[in-house]
């Protein structure tokens, strides 16, 4: 039976804040609701009694519970995981910054850096000498941005520069043209950066640089120069990698001797290929494209080299810049030179790719011979 028990109103107090105190039988109605207060509030805490379907329900909440937990996971475990991740990271960006703090001042112990002595897309070139014999070297920076993806030799991503120079330099004997791709002394990982310390031939010069102060070449020398040019072209298609960018800039002229010494520099656009490789992307000087490209913007490894060839030996015995727009356009003044010469000119720069000579026909030809 239910009885309910009422105060007097105080004569200031606000009606609607009179409370009804229930009295409640305990055999009549259960256990009395208990009360607890969270924050302030008032919580109503029921234990479910009331038959098996209940405690059913709270079983199946106990056994889920914990899979609820996996799938969602409260905001603060997200917050510690999001700061243990972020810690993480931190640590080895840190790492790695005194990883390159290490190799700098390695790098700074052993060599003199000097002034800038080139400077392209990719990277900047600077004389220097190694601290201990004096030894003339060039240092190459090149920004972590600018770098091709990495390459794996023997097991280890390396820089692609860095991998195709250690390729060249294992893989080196004495055929013909192997001399002539400069070879790489060490490097240095600063994290955002790489360095790499580079042969200097003391007395040279780069073949554009030989063209400004010496003007065209003449054509008996520039035989001398392409015959070493194509030999250290057949070297690196041996050997399964394309430069990319053969051209006056990347030739350097070694000026000590009698004969004329060709080296090849800048392998930074350079790849390891595969055999019948085709390349949907230029990577080389924008107005050296072969005229395949146009056509289907598509080209091949050695049809590719041979045309750029063909570009070097114009630009020395004319000392213009070649186009092969304009050159398609019949724009372009050709050079006098011999008949020989004249048909070694217009087997590298046939329009076909298919129809241009390859690099082992070009070394028989009657003008190289």
């Amino acid at each position: 039976m239910m009885t309910s028990d009422f105060r007097e109103m105080d004569p200031g107090e606000s009606p609607h804040i009179l409370q009804a105190e229930t009295k409640t039988s305990p055999e009549a109605d259960g256990p009395a609701p208990r009360v607890c207060r969270v924050k302030g509030r008032k919580k109503t805490l029921k234990e479910n009694v009331v038959g098996k379907a209940g405690k059913t329900k709270i079983e199946a909440n106990k056994e889920t519970a914990p899979h609820l937990k996996d799938v969602a996971p409260t905001k603060a475990v997200v917050r510690s995981r999001r700061k243990i991740t972020f810690g993480v990271r931190k640590r080895k960006k840190k790492r790695k910054r005194a990883s390159g703090d290490h190799h700098r001042a390695n790098f700074a112990e052993k060599y003199w850096q000097l002034d800038k002595i080139g400077e392209g897309g990719f990277g900047s070139v600077f004389a220097g000498f190694r601290r201990a014999d004096c030894l003339p070297v060039a240092i190459k920076h090149v920004e972590e941005k600018h770098l091709l993806e990495p390459v794996c030799l023997n097991g280890k991503n390396l820089p692609a520069e860095v991998a195709i120079m250690m390729k060249l330099a294992a893989e080196k004997n004495d055929s013909e043209g192997m001399s002539a791709p400069i070879e790489l002394l060490e490097w240095y990982d600063l994290g955002n950066k790489v360095i790499l310390v580079l042969e200097r031939p003391f007395l040279s010069q780069d073949l554009h640089n030989y063209t400004v102060d010496h003007g065209p070449v003449p054509e008996c020398k520039a035989r001398i120069l392409m015959r070493q040019l194509v030999d250290a072209a057949i070297g690196l298609e041996k050997r399964q990698i394309f430069h990319c960018d053969i051209k006056l800039e990347n030739i350097l002229i070694e000026t000590g001797s009698c004969v004329p010494g060709v080296r090849l520099i800048d392998f930074g656009m350079s790849e390891i290929i595969e055999k019948d490789t085709v390349f949907t992307i230029f990577r080389g000087t924008e107005g050296h494209k072969p005229p395949e490209w146009y056509v289907n913007s598509c080209h091949k490894p050695a049809p590719s080299t041979v045309w750029q060839l063909g570009i070097v030996l114009f630009e020395m015995l004319q000392k213009e810049y070649f186009s092969t727009e304009d050159f398609l356009k019949n724009k372009l003044k050709m050079p006098k030179m011999s008949k020989d010469c004249t048909d070694f000119l217009q087997l590298c720069l046939r329009e076909d790719p298919a129809l241009r000579s390859i690099l082992t026909e070009l070394r028989l030809h009657q003008w190289l011979i």
